[in-house]
């Protein structure tokens, strides 16, 4: 039996592992969350609904993207997804954060603020239930997506929001050209998990959705290219046949890579470091013992707010737990070396957001359990 992925082409978190799947080589099939076994025979093993979801050979189930990764890398060290090298293994840690969660707001919002998407994902969101349906039956069931997921909130569609929205998206695409020019992946010849942590903002909402795709083509052909690239199995794209396929020596971190890296998080990091000051003052306050669960009905809790001094002025914020529990995987990295690489990783990142959040100490340290986030 070879692996069974479930999840959609336009699922966020399905692009990265299908990404890493191709990528590694690993043989495996693909199911729509449709599909009789995934609600008879999955959901029932993993207790979620959620999408990726990757059936195992041995009828285990792993969830969460981050956790499918990991899972392969183990399975499958060839070609790794994570370099040994501390820069680098802190720099694909917060790209982890930063890359797929960071870029979240900015692909939802983009999705979901321009008309010309509406059709194109309803009828996607339709073809994930209902793949050999008629139009009509598509538009059906992609409406009742799409109202559950535009239940969480949106502000209105104004032509202010999306200026400032195709803006930031430029920004991002102006970026990732000028690393492009010069290297194929973020860490030279080797896609790692900072590459794939891309994928869902810029394959399956702003590469796929017609007004984010149509904005790549125009704006950032080699960021397309690259989409392309990442979504087969070859290593070695034809425009940069002659690079070696490894991670750049030396521990080396392109400054391009790392403008990239910045961007995002100067525009959407600030929430990160304010969930982790927010769990760490309510976990002080609540004193939970090793092996509670931070919330047994939700695998992705948030908690009532706290008040921040956050740059000199007093706010609230609720923390959101997973977001923790992934910023714990850049920051325990981090705070693991000795001090003299931390000044090192400090210096080549610069100050701002990505430092700050490094510095946070790990008082209440998480892992997943039953997809739970856990006090380790």
């Amino acid at each position: 039996m070879t692996y069974k992925l479930y999840g959609s082409h336009a699922s966020y978190y399905t692009a990265k592992v299908r990404a890493c799947l191709r990528k590694k080589g690993i043989p495996f099939v693909e199911g729509l969350p449709a599909h009789p076994l995934f609600r008879a025979e999955v959901r029932p093993v993993s207790g979620s609904h959620r999408i990726p979801q990757l059936l195992l050979p041995d009828g285990k189930v792993i969830q969460d993207s981050i956790e499918i990764i990991d899972h392969i890398e183990r399975v499958s060290p060839d070609t790794p997804a994570f370099p040994d090298t501390p820069c680098q293994r802190v720099f694909v840690h917060l790209m982890e954060l930063m890359g797929s969660e960071g870029l979240l707001p900015l692909a939802w919002l983009h999705r979901w603020t321009f008309e010309e998407n509406r059709h194109f994902v309803l009828m996607e969101f339709g073809r994930s239930f209902r793949p050999q349906g008629s139009d009509e039956e598509l538009l059906h069931y992609g409406k009742i997506i799409a109202e559950r997921m535009m239940s969480y909130g949106l502000p209105e569609s104004t032509p202010e929001l999306r200026n400032r929205l195709d803006s930031q998206y430029m920004q991002l695409l102006g970026l990732f050209e000028q690393h492009l020019l010069c290297h194929p992946y973020l860490l030279g010849g080797l896609p790692s998990a900072a590459d794939y942590a891309l994928m869902g903002a810029l394959h399956a909402h702003l590469g796929r959705d017609p007004a984010g795709l149509r904005l790549m083509q125009r704006h950032a052909p080699r960021t397309f290219r690259w989409v392309e690239h990442m979504l087969v199995p070859g290593i070695q794209s034809p425009e940069f046949a002659e690079y070696p396929m490894e991670y750049l020596a030396e521990d080396r971190v392109p400054e391009t890579a790392l403008a990239f890296l910045r961007y995002i998080a100067e525009t959407w990091g600030g929430r990160f470091v304010r969930d982790v000051m927010a769990f760490e003052q309510a976990m002080s306050r609540l004193q939970p013992p090793v092996g509670h669960v931070v919330d047994s009905s939700r695998d992705q809790p948030e908690l009532a707010e706290e008040k921040l001094m956050w740059r000199g002025k007093e706010r609230v914020h609720a923390a959101n737990v997973h977001n923790v529990w992934i910023s714990q995987r850049a920051r325990a990295c981090f705070q693991a070396l000795a001090v003299t690489e931390q000044t090192a990783i400090e210096a080549v990142v610069g100050e701002g957001m990505c430092t700050m959040l490094l510095r946070l100490p790990v008082v209440h340290p998480l892992r997943r359990v039953h997809n739970r986030l856990v006090i380790a």
